[in-house]
């Protein structure tokens, strides 16, 4: 497998969070590195990047919800929004 150099990661798959209507005992495996095709969840896509520093984040919950997922890639509380995409997008907001 050809690897991809460790630089400008984590990458921003969008600027605002995926709303997902999640299912009480499935497990979901957030992406953390922004390379997932299937964002917000990984894909196996990190395992292209030198090093391999990122890995998918796995939650589970036990109720039915709808929970609000980062796509910036940049929030203190992964795989949850926190808001973070309204500094680290500033610039790809018009």
């Amino acid at each position: 497998m050809e690897t991809i150099p460790n630089e400008g990661f984590p990458r921003i798959a969008a600027c605002e969070p995926t709303c997902v209507k999640v299912e009480p005992g499935k497990i979901y495996s957030w992406c953390s590195c922004g390379l997932s095709q299937k964002a917000p969840f990984c894909d196996g896509s990190h395992k292209k990047i030198e090093g391999m520093p990122y890995r998918s984040i796995k939650v589970q919950f036990t109720e039915p919800a709808e929970v609000w997922f980062c796509e910036c890639k940049h929030t203190k509380t992964p795989p949850y929004c926190d808001g973070s995409h309204k500094e680290c997008c500033k610039e790809q907001v018009k």
